[in-house]
């Protein structure tokens, strides 16, 4: 009997063809931050059953842009630069379920197809997208952390411009934000393969950081404009009210989660 291995697709005989390894999955990153108010409704719309919108600040919406290294145990990838490095854009937004108050991605988009793979297993609704980010640097006409520092941001998807943002940090923070500092609650969805037969997998899930570690975050403001695009909706969540915006360095290790519920899903 032919046995194949690997984490995920492609299985081998070998298993070295697999798109992503096994988790635990550790990743460095570079943090910009911005939080707005938009219309609850709009924040509403895109919470499926059982998931109901936060109790206080419905409509607050973070939109985080992340400059990655990332790899499985023992850091293999590092060294292979083109398997460690990406970076994602993703609206976060806060829900309730069961009473205990949730963030939850609902859009992200990334620029290398490992972090697609991982999202699909997380739950994460991952597009890829064009991603750009100011990089601080000690030197040269790259911005300090400090105060007065300018960081631009950019995403674009299918040749399209879907937001872009300057933020100008002002001084050091206790914290890096609250729309996006709680444990996930994310579906994971796979639709049947016999046409009519509706989710062959349907899990609502909670995840979160196995461990996190971070720099002293910073506090600024932001100009962030969202755009019109043919097949994406991240504009519908208009910037109605500014928030803050925050810059960190952040490392943390992800290792699964847990099943909340499944089978109950109305998704289409």
């Amino acid at each position: 009997m032919t046995s194949v291995h690997g984490y995920f697709p492609p299985k081998t005989a070998t298993g070295a063809s697999s798109l992503i390894p096994s988790p635990p999955w550790h990743y460095s990153g570079d943090l910009l931050t911005i939080e707005y108010r938009t219309d609850p409704a709009r924040v509403r719309e895109l919470l499926p059953e059982p998931l109901e919108p936060a109790a206080e600040d419905p409509g607050a919406v973070a939109l985080i842009w992340a400059d990655w290294q990332s790899c499985a145990t023992g850091g293999r990838e590092l060294l292979d630069p083109v398997r460690s490095q990406y970076k994602e854009t993703f609206a976060v937004v806060r829900c309730a379920y069961r009473g205990r108050t949730y963030s939850r991605c609902v859009y992200i988009w990334v620029d290398k197809d490992f972090a697609i793979a991982r999202g699909l297993h997380q739950g994460y609704p991952k597009k890829l997208g064009s991603i750009h980010q100011t990089r601080p640097h000690p030197y040269g006409p790259a911005p300090r952390v400090e105060a007065g520092a300018r960081f631009g941001a950019t995403l674009a998807a299918a040749d399209r411009r879907l937001a872009q943002a300057v933020v100008t940090l002002r001084e050091p923070s206790e914290t890096g934000g609250f729309v996006n500092g709680h444990p996930m609650a994310h579906h994971r969805w796979l639709p049947s393969i016999e046409n009519g037969k509706g989710l062959a997998l349907d899990e609502l899930v909670e995840s979160g950081a196995a461990s996190f570690e971070g720099g002293r975050p910073w506090v600024g403001d932001a100009e962030l404009e969202l755009f019109e695009a043919p097949t994406e909706e991240l504009a519908r969540l208009e910037v109605h009210e500014p928030i803050a915006a925050y810059y960190r360095q952040v490392g943390v290790v992800w290792d699964g989660g847990r099943l909340l519920e499944s089978g109950t899903s109305q998704a289409r």
